[in-house]
Parts: structure tokens; C-alpha cells; sequence
């Protein structure tokens, strides 16, 4: 499949284009400053542009089969790159006819909020009220922009993101009150359940969680 990239110099971006790549798929990679990207290999290409900029969008969209996005920012830096980046993105994939629309965004928020039960008191009662308050705002309204789409999207909804290895062995589309997830799993197998997305259509129009 030809597949576009946003966020491909991110944590779980990254694995999303490595994993793309070994899979045989032809991938685009969306990207500000395409110096950043240092990999290389022939069916990868990149195109230059900026998600807030709505022009530059139509351009790398079109042709594509489908797009995946991992946007995101530190969490001390706070904006709307999900939620207007995102908004932008489906306005140019409506635009262009291109349907197909794997998003990251996170568990612990909206209809997921009870998954935080089984998190840390720190985590709980200081990180999501203080440090994530923000961002969990701006993917709730990314999620909103996404779910009033018409494209054929589906929302996947990470724990707590780790750096460890690829497992291919999870546990996804699970109820927020599950006592039985970790709320934690690895950028890299995040990767592999959105890759997984683009030839299942079992959580289209849906939100499945992804853990431990």
C-alpha cells in the first residue's frame, strides 16, 4: 500500500515507518524539516510541509491508500498540534477522496477515563491533573474532529508508552473498567496494531484501547 506518515520522527512514528517499511508497503513520510529523518531506503520518500498549514497538505495526501498519524508534542509544550493538525489533515483527506485514517491519540480520558484506577496514585493524582491536563484536552478534541469525519478512521488508544522491545502480543479493544490490562505497552507495538488497521476493519469508526 502507499501510505503517508505524520508524526514519523516521534517515538511511535518512528517504529510506524520502520515497520511500514519492512512490510513492503511505499511510504511517504509528512515532515517540517526532512533533515531529521535519517533513514533511508528505496521505497521510502519524504515531503516537506507543516500540518498547520492546510495548503501543504492536499499535495502528500493524494494518491496515498491511507494515512496514519502519531502526532504529538512534549507534554510541557502545550498547543493544538493534535487537535487543528488533525482537523486539517481530515479536511485535506475529505478533499482528495482518500478514506483510510489510523490515529494514535492515549487512554485516559472521555469514555477511557477509568483506566487511571489501575495507574499509579503519582500518576493519577499529580501527572494527569498537572502535566497531561492539557494535552488530554487537545486529544479529546482531535478525537472529536476525527469521530464528526467521514472518513473510515479508527482510533487507537495506547497505555502509558514504554521504549521496550516489540511483542506482537497484547491485549486491545477492551472495556475502560478491565482489570486486567497494565495500561502500559511499547511504541513498538502500537506500530504493529495501527499497521494491522489498514487491512482489518473490525475497529473502524471505533476507539480500541491497546495494553498490557
Amino acid at each position: 500500500m502507499k501510505l503517508l506518515i505524520f508524526g514519523s520522527t516521534g517515538g511511535t512514528g518512528r517504529h510506524i515507518l520502520e515497520q511500514a517499511l519492512e512490510q513492503g508497503h511505499t511510504v511517504t513520510a509528512f515532515l517540517r524539516d526532512p533533515s531529521k529523518l535519517s533513514l533511508q531506503h528505496p521505497n521510502l520518500k519524504t515531503f516537506q510541509g507543516d500540518v498547520m498549514n492546510p495548503d501543504s497538505l492536499v499535495p502528500a495526501i493524494q494518491g496515498q491508500d491511507a494515512v496514519l498519524s502519531a502526532l504529538g508534542s512534549p507534554a510541557n509544550k502545550v498547543g493544538v498540534l493534535r487537535s487543528q493538525g488533525t482537523k486539517n489533515i481530515i479536511e485535506a483527506m475529505e478533499s482528495t477522496g482518500i478514506s483510510r485514517f489510523i490515529c494514535q491519540t492515549s487512554l485516559g480520558y472521555g469514555d477511557s477515563l477509568k483506566v487511571l484506577d489501575r495507574t499509579s496514585f503519582v500518576f493519577r493524582y499529580i501527572i494527569v491533573p498537572f502535566v497531561l491536563k492539557k494535552t488530554f484536552k487537545d486529544h479529546e478534541l482531535q478525537e472529536n474532529h476525527i469521530k464528526k469525519s467521514k472518513l473510515d478512521w479508527v482510533i487507537v488508544r495506547p497505555g502509558n508508552l514504554t521504549d521496550t522491545a516489540k511483542t506482537g502480543i497484547y491485549q486491545h479493544g477492551f472495556a475502560a473498567t478491565d482489570k486486567n490490562i497494565r495500561v502500559e505497552v511499547s511504541r513498538a507495538d502500537v506500530a504493529d496494531f495501527m499497521l494491522k488497521q489498514l487491512n482489518d476493519r473490525t475497529y473502524v469508526h471505533q476507539t480500541p484501547g491497546i495494553s498490557y
